[in-house]
C-alpha cells in the first residue's frame, strides 16, 4: 500500500509540477528611513542603522539571498530569496551602503531596491543624482521608480508623467533600465495597473503579506510587501522573513 501511495504522489508531481512547487514563500520587505529618529515625521517609518545592521546580519547568518527585480528569474533556483525595498529616496538611505559594505563578502552579497520619487531627486533630505549614480555603480542597489511626484495614482490625471516620465528620468541618471514601480500609498486599480504594464515589469503594493508565486494573471503587478518598522524587534524580523 505504501509503495502504491508513493507511486501516486510521484505521478502527481510529474503531471502537475508547477502546482506542486508553487507554494514557495518570497518575502519582500519595505523600509523608508534608515536613521535615528529625531522627532520629525512618522517614527514607525524609521529603522535605526544599528537595528538595520542586525537585521542584515540575521539574513546573512540564516542563508538568505537578497535579490533585486532584475534577478526575479532566479527565485526558483535559490533556496531562500528575499527582496529588500526602500521607498521615497531619503538621503539617509546612504546608511544602507555603509551596512552593506561592512557585511559584504564572498558568501553574502547584499542587495536592495531603492524606489525614488524622480521629481524630488536632489531636494533637501533626498538622494542626489550623484548619490544615485554612486549607489547604482556599487552593484548592490537597483534604482527604480516611486513615480514622479508621489500622488495617489488612482486619483491623478497625469499618469503618463508619473509612470513614463519618472522612468525616463531615472534611467537617464543611472544609465540602467527601470523595470519596477512602487505604488504611492500602495494604491492601484485596474486603470493604473494597465498603464503600469506599459512601462514596467513589476508593480509593488503595501499589502502586508509574504508573496507566494502562483503564476496568476498580473501577480507581478500586485506584489505584496512586509513592513519593517522602528518597533520591529529582531524576533519580529525573524518571523517576518520566515513568513510566520
Amino acid at each position: 500500500m505504501a509503495k502504491i501511495f508513493s507511486i501516486l504522489i510521484f505521478g502527481l508531481v510529474l503531471l502537475f509540477p508547477s502546482q506542486t512547487y508553487a507554494a514557495k514563500k518570497i518575502p519582500i520587505l519595505i523600509y523608508h528611513s534608515i536613521a535615528e529618529y529625531q522627532g520629525s515625521g512618522q517614527k514607525e517609518l524609521y529603522v535605526t542603522p544599528e537595528n538595520f545592521q542586525k537585521q542584515m546580519e540575521y539574513l546573512k547568518e540564516n542563508g538568505f539571498t537578497p535579490l533585486t527585480f532584475e534577478q526575479w528569474g532566479e527565485v526558483d533556483r535559490i533556496p531562500k530569496p528575499i527582496f529588500i525595498t526602500v521607498d521615497d529616496g531619503y538621503k539617509n538611505n546612504l546608511n544602507i551602503l555603509t551596512t552593506f559594505n561592512r557585511l559584504r563578502d564572498t558568501s553574502f552579497k547584499p542587495a536592495a531596491t531603492l524606489f525614488v520619487i524622480s521629481d524630488f531627486i536632489g531636494n533637501p533630505n533626498r538622494l542626489s543624482q550623484a548619490d544615485l549614480r554612486t549607489l547604482s555603480a556599487s552593484r548592490m542597489f537597483s534604482i527604480q521608480s516611486h513615480t514622479a511626484t508621489h500622488p495617489d495614482l488612482t486619483k491623478t490625471s497625469n499618469l503618463q508623467h508619473e509612470l513614463e516620465g519618472s522612468k525616463l528620468k531615472i534611467e537617464q541618471i543611472t544609465g540602467k533600465p527601470v523595470i519596477a514601480l512602487s505604488y504611492p500609498y500602495g494604491n492601484t486599480n485596474r486603470k493604473v495597473l494597465e498603464e503600469t504594464k506599459k512601462y514596467y515589469q513589476f508593480g509593488l503594493s503595501t499589502t502586508p503579506q509574504v508573496f507566494i508565486q502562483e503564476n496568476k494573471l498580473n501577480e507581478n503587478f500586485t506584489l505584496p510587501r512586509l513592513y519593517v518598522k522602528y518597533s520591529t524587534t529582531l524576533a519580529d524580523f525573524a518571523k517576518i522573513v520566515l513568513g510566520q
